[in-house]
C-alpha cells in the first residue's frame, strides 16, 4: 500500500513551521473542554432546557393519571439541571394541606415508576436521575 502524503524528515521540520498552518487556537468560552457532552463543564444550554421541559410535561401527565391520590395532588413547578442534564431537580407543590413527610414517602415509593415513565418519554442513552423537592401549596381563599 502506498503512502498518500509526502514524507518529511525530522531534520526538515521545526515547530515554527506549524504555527502558520494550524491557525489560531480558540480561547475563552468558545474553547472546547474535555470529551464529548454531558459532563459538569457543559453549560445548561438549549438541549438541557428542552429535556427539562419534556420531563416536566411527562411528570405532570403521569402524576395526574396515577392511582395514588397523594401523588395526584402534586403539581410540577419547575425542572432544572442539577448540576447537569444527567441529574434533574424537580420542584413540586401540594394542592392539599398534607404532611410533607407523607408526600415524600409516596414519592420515594413511586420514584422508580416515575423515572421509568420519563425514560420512555425522552430519547436518551440513560434516563436522568430525578431529585424531588416538595413545597407546601399556597392557601387559596
Amino acid at each position: 500500500m502506498g503512502r498518500h502524503f509526502p514524507l518529511r524528515r525530522v531534520e526538515d521540520w521545526t515547530p515554527a513551521d506549524a504555527v502558520g498552518r494550524e491557525g489560531p487556537r480558540p480561547s475563552g468560552p468558545h474553547r472546547r473542554r474535555g470529551g464529548r457532552g454531558g459532563g459538569p463543564s457543559e453549560p445548561s444550554g438549549r438541549k438541557a432546557m428542552q429535556l427539562c421541559h419534556q420531563v416536566a410535561v411527562t411528570l405532570s401527565e403521569v402524576l395526574a393519571d396515577c392511582g395514588d391520590p397523594v401523588l395526584q395532588g402534586l403539581r410540577v413547578l419547575n425542572v432544572e439541571p442539577a448540576p447537569d442534564a444527567s441529574r434533574l431537580s424537580v420542584a413540586l407543590t401540594c394542592d392539599d394541606d398534607q404532611a410533607l413527610s407523607r408526600v415524600e414517602d409516596h414519592l420515594a415509593r413511586a420514584s422508580g415508576h416515575l423515572r421509568g415513565e420519563v425514560a420512555q418519554a425522552v430519547t436518551r442513552k440513560r434516563a436522568p436521575v430525578l431529585i424531588y423537592h416538595v413545597a407546601p401549596g399556597e392557601a387559596s381563599d
